[in-house]
């Protein structure tokens, strides 16, 4: 395998034509390697593990794809580009011909044109595609190279046969920024970054010297950095830039109006003018600074470029507003450097909104372990931080190395609320469920923790929807873990968490979630149910409130909502002097749930007493029926396995308050004495025909048994009790264990709590 020297390889793609095949092609510095491969009109092929929109978009540009790497794709190839992402034992690297790397073939490239580099360890892409877009609304027609996807450009590179300069962004990362030979040199920031690869900040300045000592035109650096300037000002044509006082090109009278920046920009104390640009925060305004002083030294007029600044869009990933409502505020940016974060945070910080929360998923091991300190800083515009685990690239961990480090420093910082969420699919739940109206949402990070944000953005368009149904009244969360809704205290999140007042609105929900295709289902107290840890899936409804806990009383009658308690049932009759329904003081759930269970106490049961119920169809109809209607076995209400109740009617006499009282107390002594003060589901097995479930579990010896933190209770065997932190997966273990046991003796329980979600 041979490599070719800079000049060689500058004929090699500008005067001739060649097979060319790139490595990791996907990626967005690859990607656009190859687009300006294929319009210098050479024949491209390019492999990666996997096949992107980017990959479909090249090959209909002419790209020959093949997924995954093999050495016999690139066995026709030339020349093999690679990036430093790429492993020596890569097959098709290992068998090329002949090689070079990424940053050899775009400085190559870059030297049959006047070339512009901008570099710096942040801002560079965006400052990049502003510098591309301000140059082709002036008229210069220029080629451009930017590391990421950019709408306004059309695309992340592009050739431009008719005009002489060529944009470009440069990679630090690696040290290849070295290799480029620009006319002219844009410097962002020069600070202490991918130390994976760089000694320390010396050796990094010194990459940066020897890119400026092989610039022939002017550098561009900027007066606001700390490093830039003593770096760059050993050159021998320098114009520097900023917000700083001192700087030859200044920004001043800025003003951030939500995602606008409005800024005059003064050169050597001459006002040129203001400028909107259209994309917010003060980074922004020094990085277009840059872009002003670099177009208006190559003689763009100043009101053509204050225009096209008007009009230029973020790249993907900078700033990249993902969801907007009047309600909620969701951003995506590509910050993964302290810098870079608190620049970010600072500009969400200025849209006004009430909270800024944040997802962050660091990147790399090295960039943490190196520069925790400066991360633990960097989040002070930040009101609450979910740190997910760390992106890895192309590392190795490190021992004590996690999202969790951050966490640490940034509490020790002094922030209040920042917590570590190891597993990067519940990042979305964490902060979703934190959501209140007028919240802006920021996901930060290199990796992919994007596709969190955008989950929760989907989730919150139905969210809207849901809410618009429920009205102001009426409550929607998402990811509402459902520990907090059940007596049992265990349970995964449902997607949607919706609280109806009113049967209209309970009937609309039903509507929506069919026309939606949504699972729906409903819960009330959660006192005979049992959730597993992965949640429920679609909404889930809670009638509360409003109509739902109404109880009214005509003679002997009482009616109640189905939000209502059994308790509250049992009081309000006793209240009319009417008795009959004392045993429902003993029942710890709500009406709806009582109706579906036909939830007993004390030798009675709920329809004994029923007289009609009240409730909604498949289609959110309502209807009526009363008990001869109706047809009910133990512990079930066939009814309620489709439709859902919103009320019922019970019958009950008239009687003397103090026997009312009596049988009052008779049922709290016995709930008392029988069954645990503890967080548990009531009854988990249905009685055999042989013996009450509980004394069989004592006669089994299973009594105190445990799986973690679920334990069978001491006082009743047939309440499974949870000492605080159980799972859902030990409850269900648990449950297993004492049915094997049963099955032992030749007895076949059967659950009667009801068990619903996914594991």
């Amino acid at each position: 395998m041979t490599t070719m020297n800079d000049v060689d390889l500058a004929k090699f793609f500008a005067h001739e034509r060649h097979r060319v095949h790139l490595i990791g092609v996907a990626g967005s510095g690859m990607s656009g390697l190859a687009a300006l491969l294929l319009e210098l009109g050479h024949e491209v092929s390019g492999s990666d593990k996997v096949a992107t929109q980017e990959t479909a978009r090249l090959q209909r540009l002419g790209l020959r794809f093949h997924q995954g790497h093999q050495a016999e794709d690139a066995a026709d190839a030339e020349l093999v580009i690679y990036s430093s992402a790429i492993k020596i034992d890569n097959p098709i690297l290992a068998s090329a011909k002949m090689k070079a790397r990424r940053a050899e073939a775009l400085a190559a490239i870059m030297r049959a044109k006047r070339g512009i580099v901008i570099a710096g360890m942040h801002g560079k892409t965006t400052t990049s595609a502003m510098a591309a877009h301000v140059l082709r609304e002036g008229g210069v027609h220029p080629s451009h190279y930017v590391g990421a996807e950019i709408p306004i450009l059309g695309s992340n590179a592009h050739w431009d046969a008719r005009g002489e300069w060529f944009v470009a962004e440069a990679d630090e990362s690696d040290g290849t920024i070295e290799l480029f030979h620009p006319e002219h040199a844009l410097i962002l920031n020069i600070e202490e970054e991918h130390l994976d690869f760089y000694k320390d900040l010396a050796a990094i300045e010194a990459v940066f010297a020897k890119l400026l000592n092989q610039t022939t035109g002017i550098v561009f650096y900027s007066a606001d950095d700390t490093h830039a300037p003593r770096t760059c000002r050993c050159c021998d044509r320098t114009i520097s830039f900023g917000l700083s006082d001192g700087a030859e090109y200044r920004a001043s009278d800025i003003e951030l109006r939500d995602f606008t920046s409005v800024f005059c920009v003064y050169r050597r104390g001459e006002k040129l003018g203001e400028i909107v640009l259209s994309v917010p925060g003060r980074h922004n305004v020094h990085n277009a600074t840059g872009v002003v002083a670099l177009a208006t030294e190559l003689g763009v007029p100043f009101d053509k470029i204050a225009k096209s600044l008007g009009k230029f869009q973020h790249a993907r990933r900078r700033f990249e507003i993902k969801y907007a409502s009047d309600r909620f505020l969701l951003v995506d940016d590509y910050a993964h450097h302290p810098t870079e974060i608190r620049a970010t945070l600072k500009t969400a910080r200025s849209a006004g909104r009430k909270r800024v929360l944040t997802m962050f998923q660091p990147h790399r091991y090295s960039r943490t372990k190196a520069l925790r300190k400066e991360f633990g800083a960097a989040f002070d515009d930040a009101d609450k931080i979910v740190v997910t685990d760390i992106y890895p690239a192309s590392e190795a961990p490190i021992p004590g190395i996690s999202g969790q480090t951050i966490v640490d420093e940034i509490l020790a910082h002094g922030h209040r609320d920042a917590t570590f969420q190891p597993r990067l699919d519940r990042v979305h739940c964490d902060i979703g469920n934190a959501l209140d109206v007028g919240d802006l949402v920021l996901s930060l990070g290199a990796g992919n923790i994007h596709e969190q944000l955008s989950i929760l953005a989907a989730d919150l368009v139905i969210a809207e929807k849901l809410k618009a149904i429920v009205g102001e009244e009426g409550d929607v969360r998402l990811y509402e873990p459902l520990a907090k809704h059940t007596t049992l205290r265990v349970g995964g999140p449902a997607d949607f968490w919706v609280e109806p007042r009113t049967e209209n609105a309970f009937a609309e929900l039903i509507r929506f979630c069919r026309r939606e295709n949504l699972p729906l289902f409903v819960i009330g107290r959660g006192s005979n149910l049992l959730v597993r840890d992965g949640g429920i899936r679609g909404v889930v409804v809670h009638p509360s409130g409003g109509e739902f806990d109404k109880i009214d009383i005509v003679g002997n009658e009482i009616t109640a909502g189905a939000g209502a308690k059994l308790h509250e049932v049992a009081y309000a009759a006793r209240g009319a002097n009417l008795g009959g329904l004392e045993w429902m003081e003993g029942i710890p759930g709500e009406l709806g749930g009582g109706l579906r269970m036909n939830a007993g106490a004390m030798g009675a049961q709920t329809f004994d007493y029923v007289a009609r119920v009240r409730y909604l169809d498949a289609d959110g109809n309502s209807h009526t029926k009363e008990r001869d209607e109706l047809e009910v076995h133990y512990r079930h209400f066939p009814l309620l396995e489709k439709n859902y109740a919103v009320a019922a009617t019970f019958r009950a006499e008239p009687a003397e308050r103090g026997k009312i009282d009596n049988r009052l107390s008779e049922s709290q002594e016995k709930r008392r004495s029988t069954q645990p003060i503890a967080k548990s589901a009531g009854c988990i097995f249905k009685n055999p025909n042989t013996t009450p479930a509980g004394k069989l579990v004592d006669e089994l010896g299973l009594k105190n048994t445990r799986v973690g933190n679920a334990r069978v209770s001491e006082v009743h065997g047939n309440f499974l009790v949870n000492d605080g932190g159980a799972t859902a997966a030990e409850m269900l273990q648990l449950i297993e264990r004492i049915k094997s046991k049963a099955r032992e003796r030749g007895v076949e329980l059967e659950t009667e709590v009801q068990i619903v979600g996914e594991d």
